[in-house]
């Protein structure tokens, strides 16, 4: 059997840093790429950031909200893109947010996460708040294909604060009850010394002691947002993860896709250069 995603992300770290590029085609940046605001220009937006990122970076993550508002055209040109990008031998991370219950949720993780589908990636981002065993079909579905999930913990966004953070019975906030019974799941699933698959995310602009969060055995796959655009640099990246730094996929969009389609691929580099050296310090 192949290695799971969580180690697959392991070795993708190791090898060309933490650093994922979001495919994000925002109408602004379209038009500063002298693209169509449309699905031929989104589709021409992912292909050409796919050419420009590979070999440079492990990951990327197509945001499908973008390629969605186009409707069907919009989904063809998102397989197309995603198809790309792991012919590319990049890992794909499918940034949809899908989370619903029973076999509405199991056929969500079939679209993304089956060998062989039009929608294929390496993972998915998922919604917990419906109960983390509601994602329980799509772990074991992720599993069987040695796909991942990178499930909604502590996001970066301040309107989630007050839902994330509360408390529950057992005095345990939110974010931090969603971390251990994934947690708990990724032990049941992985040898010791392995990384599971079942990731979270955790944005690069959330204080750990004001979430109530801690580092979480066994290790996993840290999706974080909230570096570039909205303040967070490489710098901050060991002083705001400590010990689970390593685990970290530093995801960044607008920051880089600024500098467009001839610029993209110097702006990468020197930006792995600077994640490369905040973590060697």
């Amino acid at each position: 059997m192949s290695a799971g995603f969580g180690e697959r992300a392991r070795a993708g770290i190791l090898a060309r840093g933490p650093l994922c590029v979001g495919i994000d085609p925002h109408a602004a940046l379209l038009a500063s790429w002298g693209l169509a605001d449309d699905a031929r220009g989104v589709r021409e937006f992912g292909l050409r950031t796919v050419d420009a990122v590979a070999e440079r970076v492990a990951f990327v993550k197509p945001q499908v909200s973008f390629f969605e508002r186009f409707g069907s055209a919009g989904f063809a040109a998102l397989e197309d893109v995603l198809a790309a990008a792991r012919r590319a031998g990049l890992l794909v991370i499918a940034d949809a947010k899908r989370g619903d219950i029973g076999s509405t949720m199991d056929a969500y993780a079939a679209a993304w996460l089956t060998p062989g589908s039009p929608l294929e990636a390496d993972a998915l981002t998922v919604n917990p708040y419906l109960g983390v065993g509601a994602l329980d079909g799509a772990l074991a579905l992720a599993h069987t294909h040695g796909k991942g999930l990178f499930v909604l913990a502590a996001t970066s966004n301040p309107e989630a604060r007050s839902l994330q953070a509360s408390t529950g019975s057992g005095g345990s906030t939110v974010s931090a009850q969603v971390i251990d019974e994934v947690s708990t799941r990724n032990a049941a699933a992985v040898s010791d010394g392995e990384w599971g698959s079942a990731g979270f995310v955790i944005g690069a602009t959330v204080v750990w002691t004001d979430a109530a969060i801690a580092a979480f055995a066994p290790p996993a796959p840290i999706l974080a947002p909230g570096f570039g655009a909205q303040g967070a640099t490489p710098q901050d990246l060991r002083p705001r993860f400590g010990t689970m730094a390593p685990c970290v996929i530093a995801s960044e969009s607008r920051s880089v896709l600024a500098a467009g389609p001839n610029g993209l691929a110097d702006a990468v580099t020197a930006r792995v250069a600077e994640y490369e050296e905040s973590l060697n310090v």
